[in-house]
């Protein structure tokens, strides 16, 4: 009687015998869907051999790799695919226990030296950091391990990631959007994604086409000589179950390696020992690898708005600080506050003998003053000099006194005639840097804590400042990791986007070029120009396409005037918000939630 192959993908193939096939034609084509490794039959062994283990750790540890090296400042970006194939290979066909270990691995490979730059805080403030967000991918890894054994799994592993993506900047303390996979892709095919939907949108891309390659390689058909041997590999052909005492990880006695000449691992078709059946499954591997391109490619699709024939020239001032690390602002008072007038002076002085244009406006850094204006009259007059020497409305960044025990994080508009108005106060706080989360805890245990002095306060209103010509939409350093605070800002009508900063303690460090990233995506984001202005750099301008047009160099002074154009109209991701990363999120979680049922439904 012919047997129907529908349900052959991922079973157990006994040692020596041949891919069954129907008695009346070849072998069945098999479909170009990625299959899922089944549930082990009962009695399976459940340890796989030490050279699977090892494969495993070996692949979780080189894609954490990978994802570090996508990320700026070597913005290798096509390593970010290539190391969420790398992760999904080893979770593929193991328990979510073991899963979740592999996946905090690749997380601690990966954010040990893309957040190496909290050092200057302190060694100990760097490892917790990496150990708590590595926590969340480690819960991922194991929620994978569970979808990955339904078909079309890499929809569903790319839309658990960005679920995690979007937990990580919530909790805890506020959240820590930092090191999403989206912001390693600045300037690359996968970055028009954002003007769809957004940085979540990028996040998914980059994991679908990573994990679409990922299930193109475990299909790959491999000839056997004989009896299938155990052999370690990234791919089960005896899949584990969910957590079934009975079932085998990863390469149980069948388990075939990424290049061993052994029976087919998960999500492979048994290979044909005649050479019928081999082109089809070649065939499909080829299909899910062509699906691996095209998603970066569609970005070509992508609609976009057009330039309005509106521009406003900025004024960009990077005026430096004098010392390093925790203790930027060096030992002399009113120091940053001085440098940052004298290269205001500096920038009216090259405006006046025509070496730049005149602007229109001008933007100095976030704590530009170290000094509050408002309560210092010698600081108010230093300001005042430099703001009328260049003639036009400027905005400025101080830490400003709310009552006795209180500060804000004030983005600051100076009238050359009227002197400080309209302010935006940072919403998006950092913790231990602006607050002390916890107070009384974290000062009896950490001396350190004690260095954020006055505790700041929250802003409650959106960045969209009138000065000069324009609206400008104020996003205060921190805040340009967290789409809501941006997207909120753009839809008051604000542009261009004006991102203020300092990060005088991580000069020199993979933060800076990180950040600049992140304003790439935001242009894309939101059919915006971005003009950052940072204290020791990197001070930019970015274009509406992600392109960074000019920059400075860190740790030097520097000014100059950039004709940014002054666009309107909205991205599709403007529009729609939050509601594709919502609907990832529920994909993915409902993804689990199947991968549960079945599993249960499998064992009645």
């Amino acid at each position: 009687m012919a047997q129907d192959l529908s349900d052959t993908a991922g079973t157990p193939v006994p040692p020596g015998s041949a891919t069954p096939t129907p008695a009346d034609g070849p072998p069945a084509v098999p479909p170009v869907v990625p299959s899922e490794p089944a549930e082990p039959p009962a009695g399976a062994p459940g340890k796989e051999p030490r050279t699977v283990l090892l494969a495993r750790v070996a692949a979780a540890a080189a894609g954490g790799l990978l994802l570090f090296l996508a990320f700026p400042p070597l913005n290798w970006w096509l390593c970010a695919p290539l190391g969420l194939a790398l992760v999904a290979g080893s979770l593929y066909g193991t328990r979510p226990r073991r899963a979740a270990w592999l996946g905090y691995l690749a997380a601690l490979v990966f954010l040990l030296p893309a957040l190496a730059w909290v050092r200057p805080i302190g060694y100990d403030a760097w490892l917790a950091l990496v150990g708590v967000e590595s926590a969340f991918y480690a819960a991922t890894a194991a929620g994978a391990a569970m979808v990955m054994r339904l078909p079309w799994w890499p929809l569903w592993f790319s839309a658990l990631w960005v679920a995690m993506e979007w937990i990580r900047g919530l909790v805890p303390i506020g959240g820590f959007p930092w090191a999403r996979v989206g912001f390693s892709q600045g300037e690359t095919l996968y970055t028009y994604y954002a003007a769809l939907g957004g940085v979540p949108l990028v996040s998914f891309a980059v994991a679908l086409s990573g994990t679409l390659l990922a299930a193109a390689v475990l299909r790959l058909p491999r000839r056997t000589e004989g009896p299938a041997e155990t052999a370690p590999g990234l791919g089960a052909e005896t899949a584990p179950g969910l957590g079934a005492e009975t079932a085998p990880s990863l390469g149980a006695e069948t388990a075939p390696s990424l290049g061993a000449e052994t029976a087919p691992g998960p999500g492979r078709e048994a290979a044909p020992r005649a050479g019928r059946g081999a082109a089809p499954v070649w065939r499909v591997s080829a299909a899910l690898t062509a699906g691996a391109l095209a998603v970066p490619a569609l970005t070509f699709l992508i609609p976009r708005p057009g330039d309005e024939g509106k521009t406003v020239n900025i004024g960009v001032v990077q005026g430096n600080v004098p010392g390093e690390g925790m203790y930027f602002l060096g030992d002399e008072p009113a120091v940053v506050l001085k440098n940052h007038a004298n290269m205001t002076h500096e920038l009216a002085k090259r405006v006046r003998e025509g070496k730049l244009p005149k602007p229109d406006v001008v933007v100095l850094p976030e704590n530009s003053t170290d000094i509050d204006p408002y309560a210092d009259p010698a600081a108010h007059a230093i300001i005042d000099a430099s703001v009328k020497d260049v003639g036009v409305p400027t905005l400025i960044g101080a830490v400003v006194g709310i009552g006795q025990t209180e500060r804000a994080t004030r983005s600051l508009v100076w009238d050359p005639a009227t002197g400080p108005g309209a302010y935006y106060d940072k919403q998006k706080l950092v913790p231990f840097g602006e607050y002390t989360p916890m107070k009384e805890i974290f000062l009896a245990l950490f001396e350190r804590a004690s260095l954020v002095g006055r505790q700041s306060v929250a802003g409650t209103r959106d960045g969209d400042l009138k000065i000069g010509p324009v609206t400008l939409g104020a996003i205060n350093c921190y805040e340009v990791a967290y789409d809501g605070i941006v997207r909120d800002t753009v839809r008051t009508g604000a542009t261009p986007l004006v991102v203020q900063g300092n990060n005088a303690s991580y000069a020199l460090s993979n933060l800076p070029p990180q950040q600049l990233a992140m304003s790439q995506l935001r242009a894309v984001e939101h059919n915006r120009a971005v003009v950052t202005a940072f204290t020791t750099g990197i001070s930019a301008y970015v274009t509406p396409e992600g392109k960074v047009s000019w920059q400075t160099a860190e740790r030097v002074p520097d000014a100059t005037v950039v004709t940014v154009p002054v666009r309107t109209q909205a991205t599709i991701a403007t529009k729609v918000g939050s509601a594709p990363e919502w609907a990832l999120i529920v994909v993915g979680v409902g993804a689990i939630g199947a991968a549960a049922w079945r599993r249960v439904r499998h064992r009645s």
